[in-house]
């Protein structure tokens, strides 16, 4: 069993920490949801199952998130890419499976299409989406603004909500809105030159299942696979559902190495 290196990067001015399990690759890349952090449930499954396996895994904490530096306020989908991205070439070799979790799913995607443009298309050799909500900002927030978002975000730039997952309130800035539509990957057909498995609880009431029906819909027929989870909500941290992630992305790193 190789031991877990904890570790940081200097990435725009703020320090990202680091999780990296060094392992025969293929390899899993955990990409986390908003306001979450490194050290949730399913990225630890995941982790015990590099332990064991003997697979490098790797994940970190986006600047203003966990034990990262920087403004949670300041956060935008593209600072957090260049974190990922930056986190994601000093850290691995060869192919990797990228794990995105609502909004990581997001994270994924953009770095997909980011590393292809750079001619380094082959480092992804999967994408496993857990309750993918790419896009959310556009396509599952603004048509839920009430007059009083809109004119908070005109006025004071931001919003703020309350959260289920935490004691503190979720915040929403019209940087993240505008940010978040400069980003979008849903507005035509997606080619991820890798396989792609989904994993969508149909009990999920931040992310409804039509969102992943349209992702589907998007990405190529012969590379995507979809499993919709009865009862599964948007967490996807039942024990069953941390099996099915498991052997997932176990298939998944088998696969691409």
């Amino acid at each position: 069993m190789t031991k877990e290196l904890k570790t940081c990067i200097e990435v725009a001015g703020n320090r990202i920490e680091v999780r990296h399990r060094p392992g025969r690759p293929a390899g899993a890349v955990w990409l986390g949801g908003f306001r979450s952090d490194m050290v949730g449930t399913k990225a630890e499954r995941l982790d015990q199952w590099a332990a064991e396996t003997g697979h490098a895994y790797l994940r970190h904490d986006y600047s203003g998130h966990g034990t990262s530096g920087g403004s949670f306020r300041d956060g935008t989908i593209s600072r957090w890419l260049d974190e990922s991205l930056a986190v994601f070439r000093r850290f691995t070799t060869g192919p990797q499976v990228l794990v995105g979790s609502s909004m990581g799913a997001w994270i994924a995607l953009r770095m997909t299409a980011e590393l292809g443009k750079a001619g380094e298309g082959d480092r992804v050799g999967g994408m496993v989406l857990l309750a993918p909500a790419p896009d959310f900002t556009s396509e599952l927030m603004e048509p839920q603004l009430t007059a009083e978002h809109r004119r908070s975000l005109a006025e004071r730039g931001y919003f703020e909500e309350p959260s289920e997952y935490s004691p503190e309130p979720n915040i929403y800035t019209r940087a993240l809105f505008e940010d978040g539509a400069a980003n979008r990957v849903m507005t035509g057909p997606i080619d991820t030159h890798c396989h792609v498995h989904i994993l969508q609880g149909l009990a999920d009431p931040d992310v409804p299942h039509r969102h992943a029906l349209k992702l589907v819909g998007l990405l190529p027929a012969d590379d995507v696979t979809l499993s919709l989870i009865p009862g599964g909500d948007h967490r996807l941290s039942r024990p069953q559902d941390l099996d099915l992630l498991v052997k997932t992305v176990a298939a998944m790193v088998e696969q691409a190495a």
